[in-house]
């Protein structure tokens, strides 16, 4: 790999080019080839930017022909046609059927600049400062959403000591035998325990970095109980396990809950350029004009991209063969499980957003290296890094799904021989 510019001029702070060690120039679907052509398999798909495949077709059509046509492309927060067919198109394909209302806040490109907002409007909205948030939990790499994620060394990013965040175990932790909910319940009702009344509890329905940790419908049903008793404002991150990563739009779907203030980028543009939005429950929305702000909140390509995604959900031939790839990646991974016991000790997360639970991260590292010789891109995830992430498109193609699950079984059958 001709790499000496990247080595040369780019910061060590890089990542990812260390685990997959070649140059890419194209990608297509779930397959993303190098310069040399060699072709991949892509299990990682943007870290969950990517949910509907490289270059989809019905996604870049219209914003290929939005970029010849002179058209808008940053616009602050003004109208524009393209913002007015988003939310447009948002609301009724996406909330109007599931029964759903909110307002829709653009708070600026990333995820964590979504994150960011919800938290400041909950406090505005309650005037309390502190935050529930939950272990092995990750919101994002600015301070506030730093100070809520789990992750000792993700928390001591930024250099500043950041306070107001109450610390609960999530669903499961630190075992099964644990009620964390109930624990959660008694903190906050109980005048003694010390624990002041938080402004908000941020959650993240599956802990993506976390360990591909799900959280269970009852679990779920008691935090809105709760926040509901106790006038906490609910907060649902769904940036990397919504816009259909778990077969559903939204991943609290299954769970039947209405979370207060959803959180929404990675592949809600459906093409990998940034967007987030922050759906507020309407009496919520108290923010003043201009008080929150963002330059890039305007990304009017992204607006077409993300409203032609929206309208592949209007279509119950694409949402039926969500479905059914999800049933056919689930049925691959407990073959997995059962096939391999000495190195797979569980299955994890939902849908199209899985994960492999390993007895060891030098394992992972060692099914990783394995597996992107062979041609295929997956990383781990969890405080330990001893996690398998399983993240296909949702759109991918049986062979394509077959053929990454067949190389990542012969990276696991090639421990034997470690």
């Amino acid at each position: 790999m001709n790499g000496d510019a990247f080595t040369a001029h780019e910061s060590n702070v890089r990542r990812y080019c260390r685990a997959f060690p070649t140059v890419f120039t194209k990608a297509l679907g779930a397959t993303i080839w190098d310069e040399t052509g060699k072709p991949f398999i892509d299990f990682l798909v943007g870290s969950g930017a990517l949910n509907y495949g490289h270059n989809n077709p019905d996604i870049m059509a219209p914003a290929i022909e939005y970029l010849v046509g002179e058209n808008i492309l940053l616009s602050l927060d003004m109208h524009t046609a393209a913002k007015r067919d988003f939310i447009e198109g948002f609301v009724d394909w996406i909330l109007k059927p599931r029964g759903l209302s909110y307002k829709i806040q653009f708070p600026g490109p990333t995820g964590t600049n979504a994150n960011e907002a919800a938290l400041a409007l909950a406090r505005k909205c309650t005037g309390r400062s502190s935050v529930m948030a939950f272990t092995n939990a990750f919101h994002g790499m600015s301070l506030g959403s730093l100070a809520v994620s789990g992750s000792a060394s993700t928390r001591e990013q930024g250099g500043v000591a950041r306070h107001d965040v109450i610390r609960v175990p999530y669903d499961g932790y630190p075992s099964q035998a644990f009620d964390s909910v109930s624990y959660i319940d008694c903190i906050l009702s109980d005048p003694g325990s010390g624990i002041e009344k938080p402004a908000a509890i941020i959650l993240e329905i599956i802990q993506a970095e976390g360990g591909m940790n799900a959280a269970s419908t009852a679990w779920l049903t008691e935090i809105q109980r709760i926040c509901r008793t106790h006038g906490i404002v609910f907060i649902v991150d769904d940036i990397q396990a919504g816009a259909g990563r778990t077969g559903d739009f939204f991943s609290f779907e299954s769970a039947k809950i209405e979370p207060d203030i959803v959180c929404l980028s990675k592949s809600l543009s459906g093409s990998g350029s940034p967007l987030s939005i922050v759906l507020i429950r309407p009496d919520l929305d108290i923010w003043k004009p201009g008080e929150h702000s963002g330059t890039f909140r305007g990304n009017n390509f992204a607006f077409v991209t993300a409203g032609a995604m929206c309208k592949m959900w209007s279509d119950r031939k694409f949402t039926a063969g969500v479905e059914r790839t999800a049933l056919r990646l689930q049925t691959h991974l407990d073959r997995l499980v059962a096939k391999f016991p000495r190195y797979i000790e569980q299955k994890r997360g939902r849908g199209l957003m899985a994960g492999l639970k390993c007895r060891s991260p030098a394992l992972v590292g060692r099914v990783h290296d394995v597996a992107f010789e062979n041609g295929l891109l997956i990383e781990s995830s969890g405080p330990n890094r001893d996690v398998i992430k399983v993240l296909p498109p949702i759109t991918i193609t049986d062979a394509e799904l077959d053929r990454g699950i067949t190389i990542l079984d012969h990276a696991l059958q090639e421990q034997d021989n470690a």
